[in-house]
């Protein structure tokens, strides 16, 4: 009987730890496969560097940083400078410039709408 008892204890145990270290590794693999977001600002000190969590995206944290209006995340250590983030290469710390334009001018421009001037008589 103790012999039975021994073993009724040990499965979940075991089976308790399998599932904790399966998580755990799903974790890290989740967190660790995010490529980092890298941003610069000349009110800031340095270039920021910040990892997505899941369902955000690079553009999406350039958007709340320069959105004057955003509060409650930490990005850039919970800085509070807003506007004129751009978002520049992890490694060169140079602007990528096609993620921070504005819209061109030309894409701007709507077609002139035509006049209906007089004609000449």
């Amino acid at each position: 009987m103790t012999r039975e008892r021994g073993l009724r204890w040990r499965f979940p145990g075991v089976a308790a730890v399998a599932v904790v270290a399966l998580a755990t590794m799903g974790l890290a693999r989740a967190v660790g496969s995010a490529e980092p977001c890298c941003f610069n600002n000349d009110a800031y000190g340095g270039m920021c560097t910040v990892v997505p969590d899941q369902g955000e995206t690079c553009q999406g944290i350039l958007a709340y940083l320069n959105n004057p209006m955003s509060t409650g995340k930490s990005y850039c250590g919970g800085t509070t400078v807003r506007g004129g983030w751009a978002r520049v290469n992890c490694s060169t710390g140079k602007p990528m410039a096609s993620e921070n334009a504005a819209p061109s001018a030309a894409d701007a421009r709507k077609p002139a709408p035509q006049s209906r001037a007089a004609a000449p008589r």
